[in-house]
């Protein structure tokens, strides 16, 4: 009986051993778990945790699983809620929006500065509106700069013009040649799918060319150019652009060719080339008849002589067949 307890207990011990080792395998486990993950996040986590960015352990393990730059979304999430934006997971600029936009390939960083300078100028400009313009090829933070402080444009493109002038023709022929700037501001509404400032460039560029060319002369022009910059405003060329224009200033203007004057003296020297190929055309018609007529004079010629030839023969015939008779005397 006493053999039968003692093995009892030792079959005990072993087995509150063997669970005592199980369960120092598994604290040393956990401890070596713990050690790598506040290792690797334990900083990250603090930071944020320090700075109200609601960023949880579990999303920073999340993220390395899934390759996620942590450092990136833990900044942002940071820069957010220091600059007083909605962190809320449901409904502001949470940790899974940020991986998403980051797994797109998008700037994340870019996107909260734009969003915070945006939040700072009291422009309406929320996390997935500046998500979608980064992630279209747009520089968003730019967009906002633009929008706070208007951008001026030269009009034409020196980039894409040889000489840097517009040149347009008023109805009395005259050339000139004219720079204008363009001062825009980014239309954040339009952003995606509107037109670039190429389309702008080019819609001003027109309306300048045709408001001079509709103008009686020149000088009209030169004494108010307002005329033209307060024409072009009126006819709406931002529509469906990524830019409204604030102003549209004539920067320098000046008096080109005679264009009216070459075009004339063109055409009249064109005139003198017709006429003379039409009188030259004239003389070869009147050398050709010409020679028609020197032609059928001499085969006129040809058929007299033919026709005196004739005339022998027939006298020769009367003679023989003695048709001939002497005069009747009275």
């Amino acid at each position: 009986m006493t053999l039968f307890f003692a093995q009892r207990n030792l079959e005990s011990v072993s087995l509150y051993s063997f669970v005592i080792v199980g369960l120092l395998i598994a604290a040393i486990i956990g401890g070596l778990v713990c050690t790598v993950v506040a290792w690797n996040f334990g900083s990250l986590w603090l930071q944020a945790k320090t700075s109200g960015a609601d960023v949880t352990i579990s999303s920073l393990i999340g993220m390395y699983f899934r390759q996620v730059r942590t450092p990136v979304i833990v900044n942002a999430k940071i820069m957010a809620a220091q600059a007083g934006l909605d962190i809320d997971r449901q409904t502001g600029i949470s940790t899974q929006h940020l991986e998403a936009h980051y797994l797109a390939e998008g700037n994340v960083m870019n996107v909260i500065n734009a969003i915070i300078a945006a939040h700072r100028a009291g422009i309406d400009l929320d996390f997935d509106r500046a998500a979608a313009i980064d992630l279209a090829g747009r520089d968003v933070l730019d967009a906002v700069r633009t929008s706070v402080h208007p951008r001026v444009i030269d009009c034409p493109d020196p980039k894409h013009s040889g000489n840097g002038f517009l040149s347009a023709i008023a109805k009395n022929g005259i050339e000139l040649r004219v720079k204008a700037r363009v001062t825009v501001r980014t239309n954040l509404e339009q952003l995606i799918g509107g037109a670039t400032e190429e389309t702008v460039i080019a819609r001003v560029g027109e309306s300048i060319i045709s408001s001079i060319g509709s103008s009686e002369t020149h000088l009209i022009v030169l004494e108010n150019p307002n005329l033209i910059s307060r024409t072009v405003l009126k006819r709406g060329l931002d529509n469906q652009t990524a830019f409204t224009i604030v102003s549209i200033d004539i920067a320098h203007i000046e008096v080109g060719q005679n264009i009216g004057a070459r075009l004339r003296a063109d055409q009249a020297e064109a005139d003198v080339r017709m006429a003379r190929a039409q009188a030259e055309q004239r003389r070869s018609e009147a050398i050709a008849s010409e020679q028609v007529m020197k032609a059928k004079v001499a085969e006129n010629r040809a058929n007299l002589v033919l026709a005196e030839a004739e005339v022998p023969k027939a006298m020769a015939q009367a003679f023989v067949a003695g048709h001939f008779q002497s005069p009747v005397t009275g």
